[in-house]
């Protein structure tokens, strides 16, 4: 009788749905004790904390959906545009070079340092 009990309390079990009517009686008065007036209020943000991670899930999806569609739209969009054609070619100037004034300074050929 006792291994019945303990088996029928197990984590595992309750968290999968084994759980007995009992069970969740006990549960219930834990809960009006803990949370007594407030249990509406608690049911309630519970259910709106539910609902918005429902909605955030589904717009996550949404998204994953849209970007496959998305891409290959655009990627269609893009073969069809075609490149303008240019008027004028910018014109472009380099500075101008001016050869150093002064002479080059030679310094010593390299046996003279040996």
């Amino acid at each position: 009788m006792f291994t019945e009990f303990t088996s029928g309390l197990t984590t595992l079990g309750f968290i999968f749905g084994n759980a007995n009517p009992w069970e969740l009686m006990i549960l219930g008065m834990i809960a009006l004790l803990l949370f007594g007036k407030r249990l509406p209020e608690v049911a309630k943000s519970l259910g709106k904390g539910i609902v918005e991670f429902k909605k955030g899930l589904a717009g996550v999806e949404d998204e994953i959906r849209g970007s496959g569609s998305s891409s290959s739209s655009s990627n269609r969009s893009t073969n069809v545009r075609r490149p303008e054609a240019i008027d004028e070619e910018p014109i472009v100037s380099a500075p101008k070079f001016e050869p150093p004034k002064s002479e080059p300074v030679v310094s010593g050929s390299s046996s003279e340092q040996a």
